[in-house]
């Protein structure tokens, strides 16, 4: 089952890629965040550091920390967010 539904790009996600080496995702409501993380690292082969979720207008929303060796921009970049 896929969890991920799609990237967030806002503002203040893209400013997050940089800033933070973080990746926002729009997520599955019921996905917990080992899911998540077992998700990105098998989708983009990089390793998770942390991950923040929350939920907001009925989406649940999942901000993952990448590993300083994995920058977001590279991932980001292949997404077409940036």
């Amino acid at each position: 089952m896929r969890f991920i539904l799609k990237p967030v790009t806002t503002e203040k996600a893209v400013r997050r890629i940089d800033v933070e080496n973080t990746l926002t995702f729009e997520t599955e409501r019921q996905a917990r965040k080992e899911d998540i993380q077992k998700e990105v690292e098998k989708l983009f082969d990089v390793k998770v550091e942390k991950i923040r979720t929350m939920i907001r207008a009925n989406k649940k929303i999942a901000h993952v920390r990448l590993n300083k060796k994995n920058p977001a921009i590279d991932i980001a970049t292949k997404l077409g967010m940036i």
